[in-house]
């Protein structure tokens, strides 16, 4: 990846639609506001690729006990493969939020961007609808 200019943390962003169940972790992410976040997710994601405006996604903050869970939802794409399979989590009406997480967050899409030089990918603005917090240390990708 070369020059890392910052830790990234393993998010895990999940979601139900259309009957299907899609996962992946997202590291570039970050609160740009008390109750708004943004995250770049890129153009090979399946999960990505679903993902709309208007759309309700959970976002869990992993903790460090949670690398296991960051393998699984980093790893094949989930119209391959069925990643919840071995995990611990809840669904909230289209929402996907992963068990014992250091954050879990309800987010609703406000917005996708497209910048000049990331163009193939999607900067997503959500806005946090709520979140519940466990107190356990996050997880972070070095």
């Amino acid at each position: 990846m070369g020059f890392n200019a910052f830790n990234y943390g393993a998010n895990a962003v999940c979601f139900k639609k259309n009957e299907r169940k899609y996962g992946m972790i997202c590291s570039w992410a970050t609160q740009v506001d008390y109750d708004k976040i943004v995250m770049l997710l890129g153009a090979q994601s399946v999960t990505d690729k679903n993902i709309s405006k208007g759309d309700i996604i959970g976002v869990s903050v992993l903790s460090t006990s949670q690398e296991d869970v960051m393998d699984i939802l980093g790893t094949n794409h989930s119209n391959e493969v069925d990643k919840f399979e071995n995990l611990s989590y809840t669904i909230e009406d289209t929402t996907i939020l992963i068990n014992d997480a250091s954050i879990n967050m309800v987010i609703e899409v406000i917005d996708i961007l497209h910048l000049s030089g990331i163009e193939e990918d999607n900067l997503i603005y959500g806005v946090i609808k709520k979140y519940t917090t466990s107190g356990k240390t996050m997880l972070t990708i070095s």
